[in-house]
């Protein structure tokens, strides 16, 4: 990480797969970098102080909530967002089974589980309904409620 312009940053980083040479400001978060220098604004803004969720992201496979990280903290690391869950062939998994478990209503903090769900699967298959719940406990949804969302990643797990 250089600055190299007069108040700014400069950032090289890997975002979803595919690397982004950015000027960030040193007091920007990972999210307003994210959603404003990048336009990827699936990453949700919700309480801007860790406690909610909704702007988890995964730096360097770490669940991590973007408010609370710079975005000049991912120069060489690699960010993965909600967007790139997704492929070509169609949608994730985890996606696919949000949608049949209706564990969605708002969809403010749907990012945020989508992306703390993918690392738990990612580094657990098959976790127990007890591993899901401690795992998803820093993100908070106001309207669907925990079980739809619990069976969700139930359904999407090995």
């Amino acid at each position: 990480m250089t600055t190299s312009s007069p108040g700014m940053v400069h950032v090289k980083t890997t975002i979803n797969g595919q690397a982004h040479e950015l000027l960030v400001p040193p007091y920007m978060s990972l999210l307003d970098t994210l959603r404003e220098l990048i336009g990827l604004t699936g990453t949700k803004e919700g309480c801007l102080d860790g406690n909610c969720g909704a702007c988890t992201v995964s730096v360097d496979g770490r669940i991590v909530d973007s408010c609370l990280v710079l975005g000049a903290e991912v120069d060489g690391k690699d960010v993965d967002t909600v967007e790139g869950m997704a492929s070509a062939d169609g949608l994730h998994p985890l996606q696919q089974a949000f949608l049949e478990e209706a564990a969605l209503q708002c969809g403010i903090c749907t990012p945020g589980f989508l992306v703390a769900a993918k690392g738990l699967l990612d580094n657990e298959p098959s976790p127990s309904e007890g591993r899901i719940r401690h795992w998803l406990a820093g993100n908070l949804c106001r309207c669907t409620g925990y079980d739809k969302i619990i069976r969700a990643v139930q359904k999407a797990s090995s």
